[in-house]
């Protein structure tokens, strides 16, 4: 299922692009998490306080509300360790954690992103963007 399949909502409200089948994935192999992602990013809204709002690590009124309504479902933050075996020789490499988890669908959620590592990641859309899209 494309991503017609998502609440026209959301498909009016946001960019959505889809990568490798995930909306037809989410849809039917997790159904429950589909059904969280797409109910919370039915109920936020962007409003222009929580935009000038300074948040630190993450604020309070936009990345830190999406995480807690996750968090309220069931959702938790992991850290995921990771290695690569070169020779039989185990070099550790080292990663952030996931912001939210939940039977095995992770969500990065960001905000005005101050770390632009995520930028280069083809998996995660290639260049950074800095317009909001969830």
């Amino acid at each position: 299922m494309p991503i017609e399949s998502l609440p026209q909502f959301i498909r009016d409200s946001y960019e959505v692009y889809e990568w490798r089948h995930a909306t037809a994935i989410l849809e039917n192999d997790f159904p429950e998490e589909f059904r969280d992602i797409c109910e919370i990013l039915m109920e936020f809204r962007l409003n222009k306080s929580a935009v000038v709002e300074p948040g630190g690590r993450k604020s309070k009124n936009i990345a830190g509300w999406i995480d807690k309504k996750f968090y309220e479902r069931g959702w938790a933050e992991k850290k995921f360790d990771t290695k690569i075996s070169l020779d039989n020789v185990d070099i550790e490499s080292p990663t952030h954690s996931i912001d939210c988890f939940k039977n095995r669908v992770a969500l990065e959620i960001e905000w005005n992103i101050s770390n632009r590592s995520l930028s280069h990641n083809p998996k995660l859309g290639g260049e950074y963007d800095d317009r909001l899209s969830y």
